[in-house]
């Protein structure tokens, strides 16, 4: 087995190796991660045998408990979106704050939206709202679907059931109840910083047109009628609200803290909602059972390739704690000056800048470091996480689909996207990391 210093840099030509074969090979990162995971065990001595058993473990680990968060979220998000429940409530909070405070109305509603529906469905769902909303006011297509797009983006890399945040727990040994309310706590202002004050002060210095492709007819669906804004509301906060009982629950020390911590676990919290969902969203608006099987397995299709990289993450972790990478470096850190938090921060921000995945760059970057800070004293798993998000979320440029997407949906060059989107990005990623830094100074 190879020792000291030379752990170190076999890890970072491992580090290389990955990023190589995703960013010139073009090599899906399940299969990169896999590979790198075998060439850095044996690399630094590992017998073969042990090197497959390691990864077996990391995959099998990781995967464990988060494929059920993944999939039951998939399944409440895709009910959802087929009920029209998220244009209901953004219809809903526009009526009642005011075309002066729409900005906020659309921000509101797309966080809320974008606890169980990943970012890409969210934006197309609500994208009609902020082309219309810019027709009827005159103002920058901006105006609108910047504070959209931030609460949609920022929700989806920092609160589970979103894959990132919920493997980046997993790999982390952290509490997800916790994660999920932290997660929620900082997502507030980072959306704001980005979504708001950013948002329109741009819009006032950048015209965006509503795009020639832009149809006001997207905002209406033929069938039945869309369920009520309460009825949307309670389930988007069901199961945070189960989850968040448990966690007071326990901190109490109630009596009734056993039966809270079965109803607020994920497993519980999640199914509870899924099934109010199906019966809501499916049953109660004609759907029969075949249709409803059927959309349940079409929300599951596409997790596929998610909960892949993440058992590949989960297995690159394992090899690196195995190889004896993560003790000895956990050990350097411990004695040094640097925080955690900034190294988990940096290695995420690396990372998406790198390959442009946010999904990707925080799972990997949770796989490396989760060896090295896991236990040292002071840096709980949970606010580790919420620096590995921060750092994940940052700087979207050319190589990310989700850059694409608002060029495109918005009509605006890719200098404009860069202007816009781009450095909202790094503005959310910025306050995020601070507050983080923060509260740790303060409460450490």
């Amino acid at each position: 087995m190879a020792g000291g210093n030379t752990l170190i840099l076999l890890t970072l030509g491992a580090i290389a190796l990955l990023l190589f074969l995703i960013l010139y090979l073009r090599l899906h990162a399940f299969l990169a991660l896999l590979l790198t995971s075998m060439a850095l065990g044996l690399a630094c001595g590992m017998q073969p045998a042990k090197v497959l058993k390691s990864i077996q473990a990391g995959f099998g680990e990781a995967l464990g408990f988060i494929a059920v968060v993944i999939a039951l979220g998939a399944i409440i998000g895709k009910f959802l979106e087929h009920s029209g429940g998220g244009r209901v409530l953004a219809e809903w909070m526009l009526r009642h704050s005011g075309r002066e405070r729409a900005a906020w109305a659309v921000l509101g509603s797309a966080f809320l939206i974008g606890l169980p529906i990943f970012f890409e469905v969210g934006f197309i769902i609500l994208v009609p709202i902020a082309w219309s909303l810019a027709k009827e006011s005159g103002k920058s297509l901006l105006y609108f679907g910047l504070p959209m797009a931030a609460a949609l983006t920022v929700t989806h890399a920092m609160v589970p059931p979103h894959p990132a945040p919920a493997a980046a727990a997993q790999l982390l040994g952290a509490n997800l109840g916790r994660v999920i309310l932290f997660g929620i706590a900082l997502s507030i202002p980072m959306a704001i910083s980005g979504g708001i004050f950013y948002a329109l002060w741009i819009a006032k210095r950048l015209f965006i047109p509503v795009p020639a492709h832009a149809s006001a007819g997207a905002l209406r669906e033929s069938g039945p009628a869309p369920p009520g804004v309460a009825v949307v509301v309670l389930l988007v906060t069901l199961p945070v609200l189960l989850i968040f009982a448990a966690s007071v629950s326990e901190m109490a020390g109630s009596r009734s803290s056993t039966v809270f911590g079965f109803l607020g676990h994920p497993f519980v919290a999640l199914t509870a909602t899924t099934l109010v969902a199906i019966c809501i969203f499916g049953f109660r608006r004609g759907l029969n059972r075949d249709a409803v099987y059927r959309m349940a397995t079409e929300s599951l299709v596409p997790i596929g390739t998610l909960l892949a990289i993440i058992g590949g993450g989960g297995a690159f972790k394992q090899v690196i704690v195995d190889s004896g990478v993560g003790p000895y470096a956990a050990s350097l850190l411990a004695s040094s000056s640097v925080s955690p938090l900034i190294l988990a921060y940096v290695m995420a921000a690396a990372m998406r800048i790198a390959q442009g995945s946010a999904t990707v760059a925080i799972i990997t970057a949770a796989g490396i470091v989760a060896p090295i800070v896991r236990n040292i004293p002071g840096y709980s798993p949970e606010i580790i996480v919420l620096a590995l998000c921060c750092g994940g979320t940052v700087l979207s440029h050319v190589n990310d689909a989700g850059f694409w997407l608002v060029n495109e949906s918005l009509g605006m060059t890719v200098p404009q996207t860069l202007r816009s989107w781009t450095v909202m990005k790094v503005i959310t990623s910025i306050v995020g990391i601070s507050m983080v830094l923060a509260v740790h100074a303060a409460f450490s």
